[in-house]
């Protein structure tokens, strides 16, 4: 016999095709009862392989093929890209629990492209391990390939001495560089120094025809095709799972080689537990017992949130804290409890997902804001006995401060035993036929044709598009590179593709992690110093340990945020509890279907129904969130009908009603199975909740002993037995896809405070929710479509009026607006913004370009960071020609260079000689005027903002007067609306005249929606009836089909209008409406600064100016020397003249002092010139007059 000791599966991310049921299954039809993995560095499947291989009746043998650094793990130098290979097995559990060291320290520590160990940690971590010598890129082969013969002995002996159990590994594969040398090589090592040998065969995949996907899959991965001769790839065929023949017959010559592998399985032996918890430990107060703490706990919070206690809520929470005892869950309630009471501490919001909501114990404890004896929630769903699994507590938190609850998870419990948890991308339909068409260098536009043939429904299948596209399956008939691709994509389908962190997941362990789990560094480097786990959730619960969900929810942020502005702008210090329930205006909200932006309601499907609904309930939103999904969705309008009594309600029998009358006769929630099953068949909650689980695995021997359970249990109970088969066969659909009723309810309620927020406070509700929407242009051209249609303004991003974030601006008559972010616009950081905006508002505001290069740090400020600030309409209060500063971007940024050099160099510019109130003028930008269109700007904000701010005066019409089905933004139209009727309305942008094959007219209408374009077809009937409004610029309102082709959407037009609104809503163009002062652009106000030298006062302005001063006549006099200007409007000649005036007197230098007088409109302004004097010669008197001409004048005084 034989046994593969050197195996890859699809955990090999970079080349392995092995799935593990295709692998065991595989082994055991070829005879083998045992078999070995050894993915690349890492052991990410190690838990699914050994549960997997159990239940099948094979020995699993866990390993890893390492790589090993040439010399230090810690080196980071170009040798160190290529380290050396090594298959290492675990021998027993010891052997497992130093690979998982290895593993973990491999990846945390010596990283460095791969993965890397030394032989400091082979040496500290070999106990328990067996090591063979490698395939080809292993260090004796490799020393053996570069015939250094005595190196290799010497490196044999090390490893043997350290491992004691270590076989020098030989393959038999064509093509590989050397193999037969280091195979002869590695057998005179055998003889010479009495190591034993094993044969492997390096598989990567199951079948000998598997080696063509397995070489698709290396291309994908690496991104090359097969068309690229230098691409990694493996030359022959020959590395699937050989049959134990196969091998012996490769080895003959060396039958020791082949049963080695059985000697090695033999010895190979670990036991990974998996019934033993894992739970953290909580330190209580006095080290007193975690039973005991929890009830003193619970106990004292349910005092706290009920008021008057009944022997209800005291059954109740008697009853779940025995079962909590009795599974010794105490120390994981203590944990949540200690989590939650972080947060709320720390004012950041908390909900909690799932059946968790179904605990009167996490009420009392303030994990959660549901009363389940209030909305009659089951706890079994959530806990029972014969539950052999932990429960989650799923815990959401706004997720802009999730990263602070991990941060306090991991100094509580210590970074060694928090991580996040690993998770494991697959290859869905579309992705694997774009994956392979790339890899089979299939032209792109054939590729993406076929892709765009796949449904995009979820977790869709190659098979399943096919069945249902006709035209798919005719092109894949018709077309043998198409069939190909397919072909091959169905085979990949599902395999994985990448790792990733975790959305949400955490593990906490009462050990270091690394004693069960293996460690790396997470896939996101926001993350920090926190480990991932290489294990994924399934795995981590099979070794019992705790792993919790700890999701950033934005809507959690969106709250919070809007509980802030709420006190900032009206005094209220509002919190979620306090939000009342029954307010009418959110329910009004909601039966009006002004739900964008509302939690879980928004979208074009949901909405309709919530508007038929008319909820005036918690319950009601509830529901309609549990009914919302494939399969229930078929019940949405007998709910609606049987809540406005449009239909009689009918139960099959009284227990049915008293279960779900709250629901109008339809069962809604998992929640009602268990309560039928225990009222009608007997069933305790326990059994019903195995009753669901069975109900939805759809297990057919299962369901048929369940079926059974059932109908007995009833007629048990006096049903007759045809009743039992109809109640059963009412049940069985809900059990599997029907939500638990705690999960509605903790969705519901997040939802109703959302819709609370933005009927109450609807324009600090939208400027969060346009933050919070900022990075997805979809989401955020939807929000500012809600903004105008409730009919808040969106001012245009501004260099002196906005933040970094939306904000809410205020104008002289308190108006209120929304005020675009700087740090939302793409390419602009709020890093680079800060001293900025600081700069900004010490100066308050910048007058000009100029100013704003003398005065602003340009430290963060690049070039493509100033050009998208500009496009987007950010300097329009100052310069309006977006094109003319574009031009002159180079000259900006010189200039603010500049300014800074002299400002670091401590170097005095000539008008510091006025001062330090002076602006330090270096130069000046002549700003060309060259239009720019409206074309570019519409473009520019597209791009660069998400939305049109500045163009769409038209459309913000439509928005601000439609009513809430009319659809007037692209993004509201999906494939979920094709074949559906709508209602849309637009601008022409665009008409084309068509003919159909039989010569009737048609238009191709282009009409253009907020933030897109959509294609219209106009036919002949609706052209004579719509009269002549088809025009460019026009206004219209159509109702019509939306068609999908190709992926592309278009609607068919039945009816169409001028579009006519409102004046009352008319909306003005978006533009900037930040009003300047007159600048002041040669001196700040005459205001003293620094060190007293500048003087000033306010005198009479004059509309002439006088030659001289006291009766002089401009005669030279030794005194001073007064210069008279009037500022014109041209800031740039200003500026010339004061640089040729400070020239001229820099080369009469003398005694005289200098004095200015700045003549504005409204005042003068004198000033001295404390740095330069002048000798006033004729020469000098001549030069100034003429360089004065009709500016200014002198005198002498």
């Amino acid at each position: 016999m034989f046994t593969h000791l050197h195996v890859h599966t699809e955990y090999s991310l970079l080349d392995g095709l092995s799935r593990l049921d295709s692998l065991l299954e595989q082994s055991k039809k070829l005879g083998m009862n045992s078999i070995g993995i050894t993915d690349h560095g890492g052991l990410y499947g190690a838990i699914h392989f050994y549960r997997k291989a159990v239940k099948l009746g094979i020995k699993p043998i866990i390993g890893c093929e390492m790589y090993v650094a040439r010399k230090s793990r810690f080196d980071k130098i170009p040798s160190e890209k290529s380290p050396y290979h090594l298959t290492v097995l675990a021998k027993n559990n010891k052997g497992y629990s130093n690979l998982v060291q290895l593993v973990s320290l491999a990846n945390l520590e010596g990283f460095y492209y791969k993965p890397r160990v030394d032989r400091e940690l082979l040496a500290k971590y070999s106990e328990g391990l067996i090591v063979l010598s490698g395939c080809p890129s292993g260090e004796v082969p490799e020393l053996i390939s570069q015939g250094n013969i005595e190196q290799a002995k010497e490196t044999a002996n090390w490893y043997k001495t350290t491992f004691g159990d270590y076989y020098l590994e030989i393959m038999n594969h064509d093509h590989v560089d050397d193999l037969p040398a280091i195979n002869s090589g590695l057998i005179n090592l055998h003889k010479e120094l009495n190591l034993p040998v094993v044969a492997t065969n390096d598989s990567h995949y199951v079948k000998k025809e598997d080696a063509d996907y397995q070489d698709l899959l290396v291309c994908i991965h690496t991104n090359t095709n097969v068309n690229d001769n230098g691409r990694l790839r493996m030359e022959d065929n020959s590395y699937y799972l050989k049959s134990p023949d196969e091998m012996a017959s490769l080895f003959k010559d060396v039958p020791e080689a082949i049963s080695n592998t059985m000697k090695i399985a033999d010895e190979c032996d670990v036991k990974i537990d998996l019934d033993t918890p894992q739970l953290p430990k909580f330190k209580t107060p006095d080290n007193i017992p975690a039973e005991q703490y929890l009830s003193e706990l619970c106990w004292e919070g349910l005092k706290n949130r009920i008021d008057n206690i009944t022997h209800i809520e005291e059954e109740r929470l008697k009853k779940e804290l025995d079962v909590i005892i009795q599974t010794r869950y105490a120390d994981y309630f203590l944990v949540v409890w200690d989590i939650t009471h972080f947060a709320n501490k720390s004012d950041i919001k908390i909900a909690v997902r799932g059946s968790a909501a179904g605990s009167l114990v996490l009420y009392s404890l303030g994990v959660t804001n549901i009363n389940p004896l209030e909305y009659n929630i089951v706890f079994e769903r959530f806990l029972n006995l014969e539950r052999k699994e932990m429960p989650d507590i799923d815990m959401d938190f706004q997720d802009d401060r999730r990263s602070e609850v991990i941060d306090y998870v991991v100094n509580k419990y210590g970074k060694d035993h928090v991580a996040q948890i690993i998770t494991f991308g697959t290859m869905g339909a579309r992705a694997s036929i774009r994956d392979v068409g790339r890899a089979l260098a299939i032209p792109y536009p054939d590729v993406d044709r076929i892709a765009k043939l796949i449904p995009t429904r979820l977790n869709i299948t190659i098979e399943e598009a096919i069945s249902e596209t006709s035209e798919l399956k005719e092109i894949i008939d018709s077309d043998s590179d198409i069939n190909k691709i397919v072909k091959s994509a169905t085979y990949l389908e599902g395999t994985i593709r990448h790792s990733s962190t975790h959305a949400a997941g955490v593990v906490i362990s009462e050990n270091p992690l690394n004693e069960y789990v293996p460690l790396q560094k997470p896939t996101k480097g926001e993350e920090g110093s926190v480990s991932m786990t290489q294990y994924d959730m399934d795995s981590l619960s099979a070794l019992g340990l705790l792993k919790m969900d700890f999701l950033g929810l934005i809507n959690l942020t969106i709250l919070s945020k809007t509980i802030e502005l709420v006190k900032l702008n009206h005094g209220i210090d509002l919190d979620l509890d306090s939000v009342p329930l029954n307010d009418v205006k959110t329910f009004d909200l909601l039966s009006n279907g002004e739900t964008s932006g509302v939690f879980q309601l928004e979208g074009s499907g949901m909405t309709r129904y919530i508007k038929d609904l008319k909820p005036t309930s918690l319950m009601d939103v509830a529901a309609m969130i549990a009914l919302y999904r494939p399969g229930p969705m078929e019940h949405i309008d007998t709910f609606i009908k049987a809540k406005h009594g449009q239909i009689e309600v009918k139960y099959l029998h009284q227990i049915l009603k008293d279960v779900t009358e709250e629901t109008y006769g339809v069962i809604v929630y998992q929640d009602q199975v268990f309560f039928i099953a225990q009222s009608f068949a007997g069933y305790s909650m326990g059994e019903a909740d195995i009753l669901r689980k069975a109900m939805g695995k759809k297990i057919p021997e299962i369901m048929a002993a369940e079926k059974d359970k059932f109908i007995s249990g009833a007629i048990d109970n006096g049903h007759p037995k045809d009743l039992a088969e109809k109640v059963f066969a009412l049940i069985e659909p809900f059990a599997g896809y029907g939500f638990p009723k705690a999960h509605s309810v903790s969705y519901g309620l997040i939802s109703y405070w959302t819709g609370y927020f933005k009927a109450n406070y609807p324009i600090e509700y939208m400027v969060c929710l346009l933050n919070a929407y900022s990075g997805n242009s979809d989401k955020l051209s939807s929000a500012v479509s809600e903004c105008n249609r409730l009919g808040i303004k969106i001012l245009q991003p501004d260099i002196n009026s906005s933040e970094i974030d939306f904000s809410i601006e205020s104008n002289n008559n308190g108006d209120k607006s929304v005020r675009f972010g700087l740090g939302k616009i793409k390419n602009v950081g709020a890093l680079a913004l800060t001293d900025l905006i600081k700069s900004r508002d010490t100066n308050n505001k910048f007058k000009s370009i100029e100013d704003m290069c003398e005065n602003a740090k340009f430290t963060q400020l690049n070039k493509k960071t100033l050009e998208s600030l500009v496009k987007v309409g950010a300097f329009d209060s100052i310069n309006t020609s977006r094109n003319g500063i574009l031009s002159s971007i180079d000259k900006i940024i010189s200039l603010a260079q500049e300014s800074q050099s002299l400002k670091n160099s401590s170097q005095t510019s000539m008008f510091d000689m006025f001062g330090d109130t002076v602006e330090m003028d270096l130069s000046q930008i002549n700003i060309p005027e060259i239009e720019t269109t409206d074309t570019d700007k519409q473009d520019w904000e597209n791009e660069l903002l998400g939305v049109n701010l500045s163009t769409s005066n038209k459309l913000n019409h439509i928005i601000a007067s439609k009513n809430s089905q009319t659809i007037a933004s692209i993004n509201e139209i999906n494939e979920n609306l094709v074949r559906k009727k709508i209602t849309i309305a637009g601008q022409i942008s665009q008409v084309m005249q068509r003919q159909t094959r039989e010569g009737k007219p048609f238009l191709i209408v282009t009409l253009a929606l907020l933030n897109g374009d959509i294609d219209i077809f106009v036919w002949d009937n609706v052209i004579n009836t719509s009269g002549n409004i088809w025009k460019h610029g026009s206004l219209i309102e159509l109702v019509g089909t939306v068609r999908a082709k190709n992926g592309e959407m278009s609607i068919s037009c039945s009816s169409a209008k001028l579009y006519e609104y409102e004046t009352d809503h008319d909306v003005e163009p978006s533009k900037n409406e930040t009003i300047m002062e007159p600048a002041e652009s040669i001196v700040q106000n005459g205001k003293s600064k620094a060190n007293g030298a500048v003087t000033s006062q306010s005198i009479k302005s004059n509309n002439s100016i006088n030659n001289g001063v006291n009766g002089e006549n401009g005669n030279h006099k030794s005194g001073k020397l007064i210069i008279s200007l009037k500022e014109s409007s041209n800031q740039i000649e200003d500026h010339d003249l004061l640089k040729s005036i400070a020239s001229l007197c820099a080369e009469f230098k003398g005694d005289s002092k200098i004095e200015f007088h700045i003549i504005t409109k409204h005042k003068t302004v004198i000033m001295e010139w404390p740095l330069l004097k002048v000798e006033m010669t004729d020469l000098f008197k001549q030069k100034i007059e003429a360089l004065l001409g009709q500016s200014g004048s002198i005198t002498i005084s």
